[in-house]
């Protein structure tokens, strides 16, 4: 299913079609934000929480959005300072340092009844996790959902400068994660 951004948010503000545009725009991002935020928070049950608090703030909010950025990247702001919330949230419920709620999250990796430290792809997860937040996140934007720094600098408001080099750096330590391990 392909609708358009701009005819899901003129359906949106007609009443007899709103839920059923919401229910559209939904569908066609629903996927996408969800490995988004798996790939920050690491657990399933906590990935489903907060997209659906996510698509509750979409929904008291789109009425308002005024269309200056792509509707993809304001939903991609909401879910990553969603995330950034609930990790927070995390760390200060447990009154743990932030290396100490990263731990924990390679421990759920560590968890995954399909677990394999051989594998590459679980070494990069469990690399990703040591990428200080800022860094895990630019990493994620960039090479598993494939956004444009121009796009991501929109997303998280930042320069592109900083964010190539965030993610210069985020790869690296990656490789010598991989490498080393």
């Amino acid at each position: 299913m392909h609708v358009d951004d701009k005819e899901l948010l003129y359906r949106f503000k007609d009443p007899s079609q709103k839920e059923r545009a919401f229910s559209d725009l939904i569908k066609k991002y629903q996927e996408k934000l969800y490995w988004h935020i798996r790939r920050m928070v690491v657990d399933h049950d906590d990935t489903h929480d907060i997209l659906q608090n996510m698509f509750i703030k979409v929904w008291k909010s789109l009425a308002n959005f005024r269309e200056d950025s792509q509707l993809y990247t304001w939903l991609y702001r909401i879910a990553t300072n969603e995330c950034l919330t609930f990790l927070d949230q995390q760390k200060r419920r447990s009154a743990v340092s932030l290396s100490e709620v990263e731990s924990g999250l390679s421990n759920k990796i560590k968890a995954d009844e399909g677990f394999d430290a051989n594998k590459l792809e679980w070494k990069l997860q469990l690399a990703m996790q040591n990428l200080p937040e800022k860094q895990r996140i630019v990493f994620n934007l960039r090479y598993y959902d494939e956004m444009p720094y121009e796009e991501m600098s929109r997303v998280l408001e930042t320069s592109e400068g900083a964010l190539k080099a965030s993610y210069h750096h985020a790869a690296k330590k990656i490789e010598d994660f991989i490498i080393n391990n």
